[in-house]
C-alpha cells in the first residue's frame, strides 16, 4: 500500500495494490498488521459502519469529544468529498482542514485521526461510505463543528446547491464556540 501525509500531516490517504484485468478487480481492504507497519500507528479497529447516502447529503463535521475516534474511511459505490478538520487546540493546524476525493475507481481510504472533526459530502447519484473506528460510538460525547464555518472555510463542492442535512448537522456549532480538545 502507498500511504500520503495530506496537507494535515497526520491525516493520511491510503491506497491499496489493486490487482486488476478484464474480469474486474481484487485488493486488500484492510490488513491490520500491513496498515500499522506502512503507516507507523499502533491504531486497532473495534467497529464497522457503513453508510449511505444520496447526492448532495452532507454529514458532519463530527467528532467525540470523549472516548475521539480515529476513523479509516472509504467509498465502495459512488463517490464523496472527505473532509478532516483539525480541531486539538494546541496544534499548529488547529482549524485548518484538508479534503479528499474519495471513488469507487481509486479506491483510496482516507485515516483520520483522534482529535479531528470529519464529515463528507455526496458527489455521486448514491454512495456507500465504510468506515473503521478505535473506538466505539458515544452518542453522549458526539459533538458537531458547522459544516459552513466561515473560519474553517472548507470549500465544499456544492455547485450552487445547498446540501442535504440532517438536524444535527444544521445544530452544528462554530469553532469558536465548540468543545475542543486540549481546550
Amino acid at each position: 500500500m502507498k500511504v500520503t501525509p495530506t496537507d494535515l500531516p497526520e491525516v493520511l490517504i491510503i491506497e491499496p495494490k489493486v490487482f486488476g484485468d478484464q474480469r474486474g478487480f481484487f485488493f486488500e481492504s484492510f490488513n491490520q498488521k500491513a496498515f500499522n507497519d506502512a503507516t507507523g500507528l499502533d491504531a486497532k479497529f473495534v467497529q464497522d459502519n457503513h453508510s449511505r447516502s444520496t447526492k448532495g447529503v452532507l454529514r458532519g463535521l463530527h467528532y467525540q469529544i470523549q472516548q475521539p475516534q480515529g476513523k479509516l474511511v472509504r467509498v465502495v459505490r459512488g463517490s464523496v468529498f472527505d473532509v478532516a478538520v483539525d480541531i486539538r487546540k494546541s496544534s499548529a493546524h488547529f482549524g485548518r482542514w484538508v479534503g479528499v476525493a474519495l471513488t469507487e475507481e481509486n479506491h483510496r481510504q482516507l485515516w483520520v485521526p483522534a482529535g479531528f472533526a470529519h464529515g463528507f459530502l455526496v458527489t455521486s447519484d448514491t454512495a456507500d461510505f465504510l468506515y473503521k473506528t478505535t473506538d466505539y460510538y458515544a452518542p453522549e460525547f458526539e459533538r458537531c463543528l458547522a459544516w459552513n464555518d466561515p473560519v474553517v472555510g472548507v470549500e465544499w463542492p456544492l455547485g450552487g446547491h445547498a446540501p442535504q442535512l440532517s438536524a444535527k448537522d444544521q445544530a452544528g456549532v462554530l469553532l469558536m464556540n465548540a468543545q475542543v480538545f486540549g481546550g
